[in-house]
């Protein structure tokens, strides 16, 4: 009886030292975790420090917008809100057509901040709201992979997902987009729903609900969770892991979460009735169907439950056959089958440039390039295939789920560029994994190779860890006994005595398997030397890309020279002067691109905007800047435009400028107005600004808006965008007149003439010419005005 008592009696130190080991653990990954944070949080703020707290981009000045009239005017007035400067004379209501999660967010957190006495400004609360965000996305994924492989690759994940190029580009102080929160609710949602996967608990459940519920608030691709975790639900069905955790953890998101998603103005009755939804509902009812036969082989002998097994099967084929021909009758009623354009370019990528030009003119929306991966991800892609292995090693639940979370986000970011931002918390979890994974083996093996007692100590160890809970699982069984018998038998001692030596010869066992599978000494070190270059390598490429490539604000921008840095404000220059020196409803007409701003920074009614919702209007606007100048002035004065505004880099190299989207103009115009033809603009093929473009080109209102006058500039008219000199240099507008040119001829603002001043001038003149050729008679007969 001595060995039992010895173990029982080390029972309370190894609990104390395991106690105090977690507890060590646990404060040393909270101080990680708060460091990881503030590494997401100021890294994104070179583009404050650079240049200016200000937003950036375009969609953001949407937002930023409609968060100044969220805190001015209250929740209400924000639903019921219909905004007359937009799309004139359409008009827009917002409170039904924009997910509202991060104007919500801001603004909470906003009166928040004011609640407690810091006096924020609404700009600055929505410039800081996209890197607090990242700190918050960082820490979901700890969460997320710390369910998947532990904590050691969670905080490995997190740091990585910390400084990703990819999150890091739409993320930055002053990007105050959609995705700025909804790439921490899609994280969040998964860890969730990979949570109550592991634990079986409703509450899990009900939290992962509303965690999808702000996803659907916040972004559009929250229908890429309803459709990730109904086929991971359904590859664990099809592989045999079906069980009651899996039901809780899904059913309860497709029953509540569509409900919560449906008081989404923006989303309503879709949650139910287009196809990016359907196969949730089929997954629904499969899954019941599978939980019902589990039930009832429980509850039946074998033989009744082959009848009974035969009975629902065929009753759920017949049920399954009309649910989907319903479907199919829903869908076939459908020009899109029931998708949306941006869906049915990701299934299909060549969809949008076929039928939907205006999808396909958004550059985030093109296919990206091998190098744009080493770009955004960096040396993450090489360690993703090494992560999806580990997955494989041992395959659970949850490590199946990020298998298929990174399958099927490597497809759809090789469809569109913008989806990156979706594969990159997909990337940096599999490279927390690997990196993980080849850290243990390579310390473990440095551990078991290394000389003297230091090697010995942690087999011993590891063998006395393993006796002693051994031991104490003996202690419990033998505690029984020995209270119903005062004296325990020959017998007892014997099989206690065999318990006691079995589990050291497993725990020495297990310690030479360990042996066995180390690394040289040698080639461990150097692995991990390896590693660590890796890491510093990825560190330094993630703050380059921080630093330079992604803080530049696109309404700010600048050039380096051989005589210092430049700085171009011609934006903010062109829309101070329209707000300054324009009535309050004059009309602005621009391309897409600018209507946000124009709308957000110069205050001004505008024809279209960045929502892209109604292709014929912005058809409209793409076939007066196609056409000749009298034809464009009278289409833009039957939509009441008082002003032009053209975006132009010719002169300072500005690649991003009207003249190199104008066949985007042209293909979107052409496919509402056929009159509008792309080959009547390309010569051989080719499109040209210079001498050999067609006269179609050369006499069309964005080519004579863009380059009116611009031969004075250097007495050539040399575009230095195109690298070459325009076609046709010296002309004279007569249906619209130049207002304003900002100082780098990045912006022109151009006024359409009135009629009757036009046509004034034109009666002179036919006069004169009738009084000098034509007897007294004809010359006292006026001509018709045409325009009455």
């Amino acid at each position: 009886m001595a060995a039992p008592e010895t173990s029982t009696a080390a029972v309370p130190t190894l609990f104390t030292n395991n106690t105090l080991r977690n507890a060590v653990g646990g404060v040393l990954s909270f101080f990680i975790l708060l460091l990881i944070g503030v590494l997401a949080f100021s890294i994104r703020l070179f583009s404050v420090i650079k240049y200016e707290s200000v937003i950036h981009e375009f969609d953001p000045y949407f937002n930023y917008r409609v968060t100044q009239f969220l805190i001015k005017n209250g929740i209400y007035e924000f639903w019921n809100w219909f905004d007359d400067r937009t799309w004139y004379p359409l008009g827009r209501v917002i409170g039904g057509t924009v997910y509202p999660g991060l104007t919500l967010t801001a603004g909470t957190l906003w009166w928040l901040l004011n609640s407690l006495n810091i006096p924020l400004s609404v700009e600055t609360v929505c410039v800081f709201t996209a890197p607090i965000f990242s700190a918050f996305a960082s820490w979901a994924t700890y969460l997320l992979t710390k369910e998947v492989k532990g904590a050691g690759a969670g905080l490995t994940a997190a740091v990585l997902l910390a400084m990703v190029p990819s999150y890091i580009s739409r993320s930055v102080a002053g990007s105050y987009d959609n995705e700025a929160v909804a790439i921490f609710a899609l994280i969040f949602t998964f860890y969730l729903y990979i949570k109550t996967l592991n634990t079986g608990s409703l509450f899990y459940a009900t939290l992962n609900s509303i965690a999808y519920f702000y996803m659907v608030c916040s972004w559009g691709g929250y229908t890429f969770i309803i459709n990730l975790i109904p086929m991971h639900v359904l590859l664990c069905i099809v592989t045999g892991r079906y069980s009651s955790r899996l039901y809780i953890a899904y059913a309860p998101l497709v029953v509540l979460g569509t409900l919560l998603a449906a008081l989404v103005p923006v989303v309503g009755f879709n949650a139910v009735l287009t196809s990016e939804h359907f196969a949730s509902f089929l997954v629904f009812i499969i899954i019941h169907v599978v939980a019902f036969v589990h039930y009832i082989k429980g509850t039946l002998s074998p033989k009744m439950f082959k009848v009974a097994v035969t009975l629902v099967v065929s009753v759920g084929l017949a049920v399954c056959c009309a649910v989907i021909a319903v479907l199919i009758a829903l869908v076939a009623s459908s020009p899109t089958k029931g998708w949306s354009g941006r869906s049915l370019s990701l299934l299909d990528p060549t969809y949008a440039s076929k039928y939907i030009p205006i999808i396909a003119s958004v550059s985030e929306h093109q296919p990206p390039t091998w190098p744009s991966y080493f770009m955004d991800i960096n040396v993450l892609a090489f360690l993703v295939p090494a992560g999806i292995i580990a997955c494989f090693l041992p395959l659970s639940d949850a490590s199946s789920f990020v298998i298929l979370y990174i399958a099927t986000s490597v497809y759809f970011s090789g469809v569109m560029v913008r989806l990156m931002l979706v594969f990159a918390p997909a990337a940096c979890i599999t490279s927390g994994i690997a990196l993980s994974q080849a850290f243990d083996v390579f310390t473990r093996s440095i551990k078991f190779q290394l000389p003297g007692a230091s090697s010995n100590a942690e087999v011993d160890a590891g063998e006395t860890s393993s006796s002693t809970a051994e031991a104490q699982n003996d202690a419990v069984k033998t505690e029984k006994p020995e209270t119903l018998k005062d004296r325990p038998s020959r017998k007892s001692k014997k099989k206690e005595k065999e318990h006691v030596e079995k589990p050291s010869a497993k725990a020495k066992a297990k310690a030479e398997k360990k042996r066995l599978l180390a690394l040289p000494l040698e080639a461990s070190v150097i692995s991990l030397l390896l590693l660590v270059l890796l890491g510093a390598f990825y560190v330094v490429h993630c703050v380059w890309a921080a630093a330079e490539a992604y803080s530049a604000p696109s309404i700010v921008l600048t050039s380096h020279s051989h005589d210092g840095l430049h700085v171009f404000d011609d934006f903010r220059e062109a829309y101070a002067w329209l707000r300054h020196n324009t009535d309050v409803d004059d009309k602005v007409a621009s391309w897409w691109d600018y209507g946000y701003q124009t709308t957000a920074m110069a205050n001004r009614t505008v024809i279209v905007d960045n929502n892209t919702w109604n292709n014929t209007h912005i058809a409209t606007v793409g076939t007066a800047m196609s056409s000749p100048e009298k034809a464009a002035w009278e289409i833009f004065h039957s939509l009441d435009v008082k002003y032009v505004l053209v975006v132009f880099g010719g002169l300072v190299g500005y690649p991003s400028d009207d003249i190199n989207k104008f066949l985007w103009m042209v293909r979107i115009g052409g496919g509402v107005f056929p009159h509008i033809k792309e080959p009547d603009y390309l010569r051989d093929g080719q499109y040209r600004i210079d001498s050999q473009a067609t006269p179609t080109m050369l006499n069309c209102l964005m080519y004579k808006l863009s380059y009116y006058r611009f031969v004075e500039t250097d007495g050539k008219g040399f575009d230095r965008v195109r690298q070459t000199e325009i076609g046709k240099k010296f002309f004279k507008l007569t249906h619209f007149e130049e207002v304003f040119t900002t100082h780098h001829w990045m912006v022109r603002i151009y006024k359409l003439k009135p009629p009757k001043n036009r046509i004034r001038g034109k009666t002179k003149k036919s006069k004169s010419k009738t009084i000098s050729t034509s007897s007294p008679k004809r010359s006292g007969t006026k001509k018709k005005n045409p325009w009455h």
